[in-house]
């Protein structure tokens, strides 16, 4: 019940709420999961790719990008642009055609779908009769040709999809004029391949499973010449001049046919087989290109030795006296040419090669034929996904610096600008420089640039180097040996298997003022590293820690922890690492704090947490966070796993004592947290449909597992011990609902190199319910979180005010509690857990600025629940302002994998290799807005032929103009895969906040403004 409600501050309170808040998923960054299906446009320069999920991607120049996804959850098999038309049409593997159009709506170029439709046969007809094959979008942009299972072509008027009968083309009527003798005429199998004739478009090629290809003319509705093949077919290519077909078959052959020697050919005029006479596989798609000067380029894919070399996925370009195998480390989806010219009728010039697990662009023009960087569609699963971490606001000088190293590790790639640039690029520019960095499973560090739609690739920093694994490193992926056959050369950067699973980056955490990187990985490492501009060549020696600090009765029974280089190693310009600190026992990592300031990093694990002085090269702080009942945090991740209940923490002992010698890979805590969290919940949810009464926080047991396990971290300069003095502290957050404080004593400036630093523990908060915390901030006098370290010193924020009293915010799993400091004593608090059960996952401080007063901006947090729910909460009020559904509950890994920005945007993974984004911010807000428009017409080939004789053309707007958006989100059709869950689960730990601070009610800056609030919002994703 609403009562003593003050009726005009609350509606005022709503409008404000309206000017800061608004969610939007805005862009999918990174790979599409599973493609099954590619395509382009050149007229448009359009690249199309279709997913096994239902969904459909177009990508033109660099920001221009369009989403869009059937309602049928149903793979897509093929895509097909007409030419010379705004349209697409996909064949999805239930046999329906979807056509889709690019339609200008406000100046903005939005993908809908327009149209559908099934083929329909004669009644009592087997399926096989309309199971559709293969699709030619016919040139005149007015007819679809469809090849089917049972031999016969459909032909279909487009845009109405409205079926021609009296043109089809049925296999009866070819068969009558094939001779008697030859043997597969009575079944001929599906047509495998529809190609219309260079020249003179009324003629098409018919080619059929058993190897027969027709010349068929569509105007007199007769078969005007056949070709006799009589091995299986794959694909058949026309040669420019009209005159000459090849073909590709099943043994590994390609075969050249003249259409000017007769109506029946029994024989080929070549029959070769590129990898010798031993038994081939097949050559699936075979492509042949003429140049101005010289021979032509001969492209393929398939065709290897099956006995020696039948499991790699290679395309074989031969030019001249050159001939080179691409072998790629996934299977290939399909390929095409991008040729020079207006009319891309000049030389080739790209090579672009859709595999499983990448997006490959060959350059065919510069010698050696590099691959071309690429600015979107990059795999960010090249090695799987470990963690996240976002920075805003990079300065300049820090921006530049890593771009000048990551150029100098893109030397192997092809200066050639990106050769697709279709339709036009209307986002604003970026006003600011924002940085996502990805640790991987092999130890590497990736850094993208995360300030617009397109997540480019800057930099890639390998932390393998400074310990002994099993690399070789002599080998080189680029380069097969000399002499070897087939001439094999690794293209493409998918490398899913590591070297050593220890490596895998666990917490990574960058300060964007003085260029300190630190990075935590799965065997207890923490590195620390400075950003340099010279290759430099030292020994990285460690320093251990020991967190059990002489606890008896311990043995850990996990994984050795990595051996170090002993000999000095040479690191390339840019990050490089002057001090490794090892956690004993070499557990993973589960929180890291870094303050540049005053030069400490601060690191956490399941058996305590430490303080490591890098200007001095030594331990501040060691403390043991052991619980005598926390036996499983001593079996390391190999068999780690969390229980809520004592029955079935047992019950998952005796599962891993069977099964442990079989398991190889190493598994997060936090990931097997998750889940078990997941499903008893799952169950719970039932219980609370039947029975909807709020909830009460019950207090865990003490003797839960993995109580002392350090959950977050965090550095402030706060009234820890008096409230006349501040003074530097790190604060602690356990696993069991744990708070230690120590107060931190540094030496002066003029002594820092020779006086130890020195940490004192000065309080222990035991929250009573005992719920993990995963969130630690202290708001200053004025109720703002504290700044960054430097940040001050920047004049980036303001002196966080010292007179009033300052107050410490734990954020628990369950609930958000407010101390008073230095007195603990509690202030206010916020229950989550007593509405709906929910638990909080992720947390960060966030900036919203108002979309309507470029000066006025608020501080809030934001919580990510395991139910896959946003809430804002106000600080320091500690009040709920908005909520929204964001993930799916079942979806363990993507909540896991959550990253917040500082302006009210994140990150989560909606598969293995591509990264939802989502702004919570009614100002900030990165989206695509994009045009896509017809080229002028006097640039199409006016030799294409018009089919239609009604006069009637094509007025781009579709019949079936139902206006349903396809702009639906693809997580809904990628999660509804229970595999897409599985492969994120391997690799993710979902455990600790990720903490930001900022200003409340504060002046901002012009320059943070992301986009313009009026215009930005009416393309986002609903």
């Amino acid at each position: 019940m609403k009562r003593f409600r003050r009726h005009g501050h609350d509606s005022q309170r709503d409008k404000l709420k309206q000017e800061l808040y608004q969610f939007n998923k805005t862009v999918e960054h990174g790979f599409p999961h599973q493609p099954s299906a590619l395509g382009y446009s050149p007229d448009l320069d359009l690249l199309a790719i279709g997913t096994r999920s239902g969904a459909i991607k177009l990508y033109g120049a660099p920001g221009v990008e369009f989403m869009g996804l059937h309602d049928e959850n149903a793979t897509v098999t093929q895509v097909h642009f007409l030419p010379h038309q705004l349209e697409l049409v996909t064949l999805l593997d239930d046999n329906s055609l979807h056509m889709w159009t690019l339609r200008a709506h406000q100046g903005v170029s939005e993908l809908l779908e327009v149209g559908r439709f099934t083929l329909t046969g004669p009644p009592g007809a087997p399926p096989s009769v309309t199971r559709v094959t293969t699709v030619l979008a016919h040139s005149s942009g007015e007819l679809l040709l469809l090849g089917t299972e049972g031999g016969h072509v459909f032909v279909v008027e487009v845009p109405g999809f409205r079926e021609l009968e009296e043109r089809n083309i049925s296999v009866e009527d070819v068969q009558a004029r094939i001779p008697e003798e030859y043997a597969p005429r009575r079944n001929l199998e599906c047509v495998e391949a529809l190609q219309e004739k260079p020249l003179n478009p009324r003629q098409v090629l018919i080619g059929y499973g058993r190897g027969l290809m027709v010349l068929w003319d569509l105007d007199r509705q007769c078969a005007i010449q056949y070709f006799l093949g009589t091995q299986q077919l794959e694909s058949v290519w026309w040669m420019e001049d009209g005159e000459h077909i090849l073909s590709s078959h099943s043994d590994g052959s390609y075969c050249s046919w003249s259409t000017t020697d007769g109506d029946v050919q029994s024989q080929p005029e070549k029959q070769d087989t590129p990898y010798g006479s031993f038994p081939c596989k097949a050559i699936s798609k075979v492509l042949q290109f003429p140049t101005k000067q010289g021979p032509p380029f001969l492209i393929l894919s398939g065709g290897m030795p099956r006995a020696s070399y039948g499991d790699r996925h290679c395309i074989s370009v031969i030019h001249s006296k050159t001939h080179i195998a691409l072998d790629f480390t996934s299977r290939i989806i399909d390929f095409f040419v991008i040729r020079e010219g207006e009319q891309h009728t000049g030389d080739p010039s790209a090579l672009v090669v859709l595999v499983e697990e990448e997006l490959v662009v060959v350059d065919l023009q510069t010698e050696g034929w590099p691959v071309i960087q690429m600015p979107y569609l990059v795999p960010l699963h090249c090695s799987a996904i470990t963690c996240s971490h976002h920075v805003s606001s990079i300065p300049l000088k820090l921006w530049e610096r890593i771009l000048a190293a990551g150029d100098l590790q893109n030397t192997h790639y092809s200066n050639k600008p990106w050769p697709i640039n279709g339709g036009q690029n209307l986002a604003p520019e970026p006003p600011q420089r924002d940085l996502l960095l990805t640790g991987h499973e092999d130890g590497t560090v990736r850094f993208w640039d995360a300030s617009g739609v397109c997540l480019y690739p800057m930099y890639k920093l390998s932390t393998a180097g400074v310990f002994h694994t099993d690399a070789d490193p002599n080998d080189n992926l680029n380069q097969g040996a000399e002499g070897e056959w087939p001439p094999f050369r690794k293209v493409g950067c998918f490398d899913p298997y590591s070297d050593d699973p220890r490596l895998g980056i666990q917490k990574i955490h960058l300060c964007k003022y003085s260029g300190y990187l630190t990075v935590a990985g799965t065997a207890g490492q923490i590195l620390v590293l400075e950003l340099n501009d010279e290759m430099a060549e030292q020994v990285v020696s460690a320093t251990v820690v020991d967190l059990l600090q002489g606890q008896d009765g311990f043995r850990w029974k996990g994984h050795a922890r990595l051996d170090v280089q002993e000999e000095p190693v040479s690191f390339p310009p840019g990050f490089q690492p002057f001090a490794l600190v090892q956690c004993q026992p070499p557990a993973v990592v589960t929180a890291i704090a870094l303050h540049s300031e005053w030069k400490l990093v601060a690191f956490g694990t399941s058996h305590g947490f430490g303080i490591y002085d890098y200007q001095q090269k030594n331990v501040a702080l060691a403390r043991c966070t052991l619980n005598p009942s926390d036996q499983l945090a001593m079996e390391g991740p190999l068999s780690r796993v969390k229980s809520i209940k004592k029955s079935l923490r047992q019950s998952f002992r005796r599962i891993r004592r069977s099964r442990v010698s079989m398991r190889k890979h190493q598994t997060t805590n936090a990931a097997k947290l998750q889940e078990i969290n997941a499903r008893l919940e799952a169950e719970a949810l039932q219980e609370m449909e039947l029975a909807p009464v709020q909830r009460r926080i019950e207090a865990r047991s003490s003797d839960d597992s993995f109580t002392g396990l350090v959950r977050t971290l965090y550095f402030a300069d706060s009234f820890i011990t008096d409230s006349a003095h501040n003074t530097p502290s790190l604060w602690a957050g356990t696993n069991g609902g744990a708070v230690f404080a120590y107060m931190l004593r540094l030496p002066p400036v003029e002594r820092r190199m020779d006086d130890p630093v020195t940490a004192h523990q000065a309080k222990e908060i035991q929250l009573m319910h005992r719920a993990p915390v995963v969130g630690l901030v202290v708001l200053d006098g004025r109720g703002v979180p504290l700044p960054e370290p430097l940040e001050v010193a920047h004049d980036l924020a303001r002196s966080p005010d010292m007179l009033a009293s300052h107050h410490l915010l734990v954020i628990s799993e369950e609930q958000f509690k407010l101390f008073t400091l230095p007195k603990v004593s509690t202030k206010t608090k916020l229950k989550l857990t007593a509405i709906d059960g929910s638990r909080v996952r992720r947390v960060g401080v966030a900036l919203f600025g108002s979309s309507r007063v470029e000066d006025y901006g608020e501080n809030s947090l934001v919580v990510l629940t395991n139910q896959g729910e946003l809430h804002v909460i106000s600080l320091p009020a500690i009040k709920m302002q908005v909520h929204h559904p964001c993930i799916r509950r079942e979806d363990v890994s993507g909540i896991a994998s959550c990253v917040f920005t500082k302006h009210g945007q994140g990150f989560y993974l909606i598969s293995p290799s591509e990264f939802e984004r989502f702004s919570l911010s009614a100002r900030w807000l990165v989206e695509p807005r994009s045009l896509v428009e017809l080229p002028d017409k006097s640039t199409l080939d006016p030799s294409k032929a018009r089919l239609r004789d009604d006069g009637r053309g094509y007025d781009g707007r579709g019949v079936s103009d139902n206006d349903n958006s396809a702009r639906h989100v693809m997580e809904h059709a990628l999660l509804n895969d229970e595999k897409v869950l599985q492969e994120i689960q391997k690799s993710l730990e979902g455990d600790g906040g990720q903490m930001g601070h900022g200003d409340n009610n504060i002046k901002i800056p012009q320059a943070n403004i992301l986009s313009n609030g009026d215009h930005c919002f009416y393309t986002a994703h609903q």
